[in-house]
């Protein structure tokens, strides 16, 4: 399994595959074909991902990542089940490519002082129209 050419390669005795069927409108074809394809990846325990990239993606906020570290990809997009196969790889290198990259850090800065000019004209611009809206003239 590749991706980028930053890529990380991830042996296939890591990787747990299981055939289930699919969900949805289909007939019989869903019925008794086990078309869909969980992907299951140990992602807390994989010996072939570098600290960096591991802390990196079990620090994401992904409802597919289990309490355990382990995450679970499911594919039900296709009919066929080689297809559902190769997607679920894609979706897994494209999690594993998004760990590669460390965040920029934020540089702290401070508003313009025109900015904050237009930010205060714009509020009492918006002030002087609701104080108008109030204002009755009983004659």
């Amino acid at each position: 399994m590749s991706g980028s050419p930053l890529s990380i390669e991830i042996p296939e005795n890591e990787l747990v595959e299981r055939f289930v069927r699919s969900t949805g409108p289909g007939g019989q074809n869903v019925n008794k074909v086990a078309t869909a394809v969980e992907l299951r990846f140990d992602v807390a325990n994989s010996p072939s991902l570098p600290d960096a990239v591991r802390a990196r993606l079990l620090a994401k906020r992904d409802r597919r990542l289990t309490d355990d570290g382990v995450l679970v990809i499911s594919a039900q997009r296709f009919r066929t089940q080689d297809r559902n196969r190769q997607d679920a790889r894609e979706r897994l290198a494209a999690f594993v490519d998004s760990g590669l990259h460390a965040p920029k850090p934020r540089i702290a800065t401070r508003p313009t002082r025109g900015s904050k000019e237009r930010r205060l004209g714009a509020k009492r611009e918006r002030s002087s129209i609701k104080q108008g809206r109030t204002r009755r003239d009983w004659d």
